[in-house]
Parts: C-alpha cells; structure tokens; sequence
C-alpha cells in the first residue's frame, strides 16, 4: 500500500462521515457522541483506547480502521513499542491472517510517523 493509498482511505473516511452527516443527522450525531464519549480518556487513557482499537481493527481485519487507528495512537503518543505490542495482541488472538493486515499499519505507521520505517 501506498502513502498516498494511506492518505487517500483517511479522506474518504472523513468524506463519508460528511456524507451521512448530511444524509442521517440524527444516526450520525448519535454515533458521534457514542464516539467522542468512548475515545476520551478515563479510566483507560485515549492511548490506552487507540491501542485496544488498533487491536481489535487489526483482527477484524479492517484495512481502514487500522489506518485510522494508527494515526489516532501515534497522535495520543503511543510509542512504536507499544503499537507493536499491540499488534502482538491481535496477532495472539486472530493468528496468521491477522498479520497480513499488520502491512498496512507498517505503512500507515510509516507515514503517519513521519519516520522512515525500520521494520523493513
């Protein structure tokens, strides 16, 4: 997958999310707030929460939510450790098929990062 591909799924994302904001406000709003309100720290930290949902999108084999969530870890300062680490989670639960989808939070860690990746 290319940078671009990366940056490409994360504007579509956004665009569907204007799309059906416009189209269902009332679901959307909903799923907003059950969004915002789930994200933010607690007891689990936003860290903590992307880390799980980088997990969990990796087993469910969810090429854009593993993007996404990439992007969401590094931004509430998770550690290249500690994505890895997270990706070993998911890799224990879902088995081999879960890492063919760990190429693309390499190449989203790669870009999102800003550095060039060392997993090669």
């Amino acid at each position: 997958m290319k940078e671009e591909e990366i940056y490409d799924i994360e504007k579509d994302f956004k665009m569907t999310l204007g799309v059906m904001r416009k189209e269902s406000p009332k679901v959307m709003e909903a799923f907003l707030n059950l969004l915002r309100s789930v994200s933010q720290g607690g007891i689990l930290s936003a860290k903590e929460k992307e880390l799980i949902s980088l997990g969990i999108a990796l087993y469910a084999r969810c090429e854009p939510c593993i993007i996404l969530h990439t992007k969401s870890a590094i931004e509430a300062g998770a550690t290249k450790e500690e994505l890895i680490e997270a990706c070993a989670v998911a890799l224990m639960m879902g088995g081999s098929p879960t890492t063919t989808y760990m190429a693309t939070f390499l190449k989203a860690f790669e870009t999102f990062s800003k550095k060039p990746s060392s997993f090669r």
